[in-house]
C-alpha cells in the first residue's frame, strides 16, 4: 500500500511530505484510513532525536483515530466502516507474564511502538499516524465508543491513558487527594480524569497565572509552587501527585506535599531529573515512581470511561502542512492544550520533483 505521510529526514530537518509503503495485510491485521492524529510532545522529541534513538526517515504520530477500510482473514474484533483508534503500540510478544495480565506496555520482549520501532515480523521501520493510512494488529486496535467525538478523541490515546493509568494503579476515587504538576497536554487530562474519578484535585504551578484555567478544567484549587509559605502549609496534603513536566526538573520540593505512603508519579520527563533529597521519602514513607501509558484493556476502559463521563481533551485543529509551526508553538507552550491534525488536509498524492 503506497501512501503519503509527513516525515523528518534528520534531527534538524522540518517535517515534509514523504511517500512510503505500508505492509500488506496479515491475517490478523486491520487497515484504517486515518481521520485525526494528535500531536504529542514525544513526537517533537523523537523528530529531533532528543532521546538519541530516532531512525530516519521518521513518521511520527501515536494518537490515531480512523475508520476501518480492510481487515485480514482472521480478524473478528473489527469490521469495515468501524471507527477505531490506535495508541502508542501496535504489537507485543503476547506470551510473557506482563502481556498475559494485560500490561502489554511492559512486555518483557519490548512492545512494538507505533512509530520509530521495528516490526516484530519483518524488522521494517514502523511509521506513525502523520499519514493517510495505518495497518496494525487487531489486538492493538481499539473500539471508539459511541458518543465520543472522533475529532477530539485522538489525544486520549497517549495523553489520556498516560494519566489515567497511574490514577487507576494508585486506586484514585472519591476522597482521594490528587496533585497535578504542570497544566499542558498531559496535565489537563490528568485534571479532567481525576475529577471524573471523584478526586479532590489541585494543580501545582510556578505562578498563579493558570488558576482560572485550572478551575475551568474542573480542578478544585491551584498551589503556587514558588510560594514557600503556601508549600509549607500544604505538607502532607496529597495522596498522589502526577508530575507531567516534560523536561529535567527538581522533584524534591514536591515530596513533602505527600501524605504518609503517598506517591509522586513521573509521567512527563524521559531522562534525568535533578538530584533527589531523600529525607522526605524516608521520614514519611513516601514514594517516587514512574508510569508509561497502559495496557490495551486499560486503554479501552479509559475510552469507555471518557465516553460515559463526556471527558475530552481541549484541542486545536490544524492542517497537516501546519505541523512545523505546531512543533514550534508546542516548544513555547503556546497551545491549550493539544494539537490535532485533520488528516483530510493531507492530499492523497503529491507531484514529486
Amino acid at each position: 500500500m503506497k501512501i503519503i505521510g509527513y516525515a523528518a529526514q534528520s534531527a534538524t530537518a522540518p517535517l515534509a511530505p514523504f511517500s512510503f509503503e505500508r505492509r500488506a495485510l496479515r491475517p490478523n491485521d486491520v487497515a484504517m484510513e486515518i481521520l485525526y492524529c494528535g500531536v504529542c510532545h514525544s513526537d517533537l522529541h523523537q523528530a529531533r532525536n532528543d532521546w538519541g534513538f530516532s531512525r530516519y526517515p521518521l513518521v511520527p504520530g501515536h494518537e490515531i483515530v480512523g475508520r476501518v477500510s480492510e481487515v485480514g482473514s482472521e480478524v473478528s474484533r473489527h469490521k469495515v466502516g468501524d471507527l477505531v483508534a490506535v495508541g502508542c503500540m501496535v504489537d507485543s510478544c503476547q506470551v510473557c507474564d506482563q502481556c498475559r495480565k494485560g500490561d502489554e506496555q511492559l512486555c518483557r520482549e519490548h512492545h512494538t511502538q507505533t512509530y520509530n520501532d521495528r516490526d516484530r515480523v519483518t524488522g521494517e521501520t514502523t511509521y506513525g499516524g502523520y499519514a493517510k493510512h495505518l495497518v496494525a494488529r487487531q489486538e492493538f486496535v481499539l473500539r471508539l465508543p459511541q458518543g465520543l467525538d472522533p475529532s477530539r478523541a485522538a489525544p486520549l490515546l497517549c495523553a489520556g491513558i498516560t494519566t489515567y493509568s497511574p490514577l487507576r494503579t494508585w486506586n484514585v476515587g472519591p476522597g482521594s487527594r490528587v496533585g497535578v504538576i504542570g497544566l499542558g497536554g498531559l496535565g489537563h487530562m490528568a485534571v479532567k480524569l481525576a475529577v471524573g474519578l471523584g478526586a479532590q484535585v489541585t494543580v501545582l504551578s510556578r505562578s498563579a497565572d493558570k488558576r482560572s484555567d485550572a478551575l475551568a478544567l474542573g480542578a478544585h484549587g491551584l498551589l503556587v509552587s514558588s510560594d514557600a509559605q503556601a508549600m509549607a502549609a500544604a505538607q502532607c496534603a496529597f495522596d498522589l501527585i502526577i508530575d507531567t513536566v516534560p523536561v529535567r526538573h527538581d522533584v524534591s520540593p514536591y515530596m513533602p506535599l505527600l501524605d504518609v505512603d503517598g506517591t509522586l508519579v513521573i509521567v512527563g520527563q524521559v531522562g534525568p531529573i535533578d538530584e533527589l533529597v531523600t529525607i522526605p521519602l524516608i521520614l514519611g514513607r513516601r514514594r517516587l515512581a514512574g508510569s508509561v501509558i497502559g495496557g490495551i484493556a486499560e486503554t479501552q476502559e479509559m475510552l469507555d470511561f471518557c465516553a460515559q463521563k463526556n471527558i475530552l481533551p481541549e484541542c486545536e485543529m490544524i492542517r497537516m502542512e501546519q505541523i512545523n509551526e505546531a512543533f514550534e508553538r508546542m516548544e513555547r507552550s503556546d497551545v491549550r492544550y493539544r494539537f490535532v491534525i485533520d488528516m483530510a488536509s493531507l492530499p492523497s498524492s503529491y507531484a514529486w520533483s
